[in-house]
């Protein structure tokens, strides 16, 4: 087992229950029992205390726990631990000491009885704290403008979660004029449809055709191209989506990093 002692401080586990708390899982399934990777697993239901992101023991009475464990399975295959699994990041229930000697052994799997919770948001692998701020910025986006009613796969992402704000405000200009224009009240699925099938898929569909690759998350342009848009319509026409989006990934790059800044200032 390595030391305690003179190692640098890892990153913290994350808690299932902040995880379930900020993504509000909508379902939960029973996957069986599968080979994970160890290095996919990022946080715990009860253990925080006692273990950080890397499995070694926090406190050193743990020691002696991990040793017993280790000489448990010494000439046999570690028995499957039980996890919890949102997006592609696993959480411990049961098994916090045999991770941490698959780990200690070099491995790179470990067999795990999975139950699958599913979230709007994808939790990536090595996911940290600062995702799950994202993904629930992004659960409330999509339930308050009902585009999780048409669109529940869409997943939109920011540099900051502040964009998401910026996203709502947006939709819901779009969904008055769009009931301006019909003449009659829209539902909130119908306008969240109408704003990302003919506005946001749009505007990413005029950057692909740029055939340039973005410094940026597909939310961060479309909220600056929008931006871009309103300043040139102060002196003349609304400029195409096309031209707006050659400025800012061609012509205009510096512009844009303080356009994007400015729209997610904190």
């Amino acid at each position: 087992m390595r030391g305690l002692k003179g190692r640098s401080a890892a990153a913290e586990l994350l808690q299932l229950e902040e995880a379930e708390r900020r993504l509000r899982p909508f379902s939960r399934r029973y996957a069986g029992i599968q080979s994970i990777r160890l290095d996919r697993i990022v946080g715990t239901d009860s253990r925080i205390s006692d273990f950080d992101r890397e499995f070694l023991p926090r406190r050193a009475e743990l020691g002696e726990r991990w040793r017993r464990v280790e000489s448990a399975f010494a000439h046999s295959e570690l028995a499957p631990i039980v996890v919890n699994q949102l997006g592609d990041a696993y959480f411990v229930v049961d098994g916090h000491h045999r991770v941490a000697i698959a780990r200690q052994q070099g491995r790179e799997t470990i067999d795990a009885e999975v139950t699958e919770l599913r979230a709007l948001w994808h939790l990536k692998a090595d996911a940290g704290p600062n995702e799950l701020i994202h993904a629930e910025q992004h659960r409330i986006f999509m339930q308050e403008s009902g585009l999780a009613l048409v669109h529940p796969d869409a997943c939109i992402a920011f540099t900051q979660p502040q964009g998401y704000t910026q996203l709502l405000e947006n939709l819901q200009a779009h969904g008055y004029r769009l009931m301006m224009c019909h003449g009659r009240a829209l539902t909130p699925g119908e306008i969240a449809s109408d704003w990302y099938e003919q506005v946001y898929l749009a505007t990413l569909d005029a950057f692909e055709r740029e055939g340039v690759e973005p410094k940026w998350t597909h939310g961060d342009l479309f909220l600056c191209a929008f931006e871009r848009r309103r300043e040139l319509s102060v002196v003349g026409e609304p400029a195409a989506l096309e031209d707006v989006a050659h400025q800012i990934l061609v012509g205009d790059e510096k512009g844009a990093r303080s356009r994007i800044r400015r729209l997610l200032a904190a």
